[in-house]
């Protein structure tokens, strides 16, 4: 029996076309008490599909699946998730794909994290609650010329602090009424902030506003 004030576990997706791959990932991450595997899926509709119904915190992804490969599911998830004003998961590309490409074009596409799938399951493990703390995992054989971190582009400059905060706001996936309550302003205030951000940033709508943060590396 859990403690009354424990904290929650992280749910955590399996995205993978390999059953038996999944069911030892399952049983390795189900073991931790701090983990649950609310799910799984074996290819990238089905992984789509399943964000929507279940909002895990953590995705583990494939990257060679049947139809969609993992990084147009990644890319996917991450466009769908700010529609009902849901969080995008934090996704884990877990493949035996050791190229500076795949490593770019998964962070590209959204991803938090890069690992092969020959590490150590304690190391695994270990990039989880990395990524469950709010940070980003890269994991290959080989070196990548990645920057530590992404550097915001210059229109991002442009945006006054107060738009800075509500960019961020909108990135997690608040709405404007959470938004006006977590910064104290009127929601017509608020809408008027995000009409400016995406004015200045170029940007259609929501969607793309949380594309381009978590592609910037100006989500968190």
């Amino acid at each position: 029996m859990s403690e009354p004030n424990a904290t929650p576990a992280t749910s955590v997706l399996l995205v993978d076309d390999q059953d038996l791959f999944r069911a030892g990932l399952a049983m390795v991450i189900d073991a931790q008490p701090d983990f649950t595997v609310i799910g799984q899926a074996s290819d990238g509709q089905a992984a789509i599909a399943s964000v929507a119904r279940l909002h895990p915190a953590l995705v583990l992804m494939d990257i060679r699946m049947p139809g969609i490969d993992g990084i147009e599911t990644t890319r996917r998830i991450i466009a769908h998730c700010a529609e009902p004003n849901v969080p995008p998961p934090r996704i884990l590309v877990l493949t035996t794909l050791d190229t500076e490409d795949a490593t770019r074009q998964a962070l590209a596409a959204g991803a938090t994290g890069f690992m092969l799938k020959n590490t150590e399951p304690e190391f695994l493990l270990a990039a989880l609650r990395t990524l469950a703390a709010g940070m980003h995992v890269i994991a290959t054989a080989q070196t990548v010329s990645l920057p530590e971190a992404p550097s915001a582009p210059p229109e991002f400059a442009e945006l006054t602090d107060r738009e800075r905060e509500v960019f961020r706001a909108v990135s997690h996936g608040l709405n404007n009424r959470e938004i006006a309550a977590t910064l104290f302003l009127a929601e017509a205030t608020v809408k008027t902030h995000v009409t400016a951000v995406l004015r200045k940033l170029g940007l259609r709508d929501r969607v793309q506003l949380v594309v381009y943060a978590y592609r910037h590396g100006l989500a968190d």
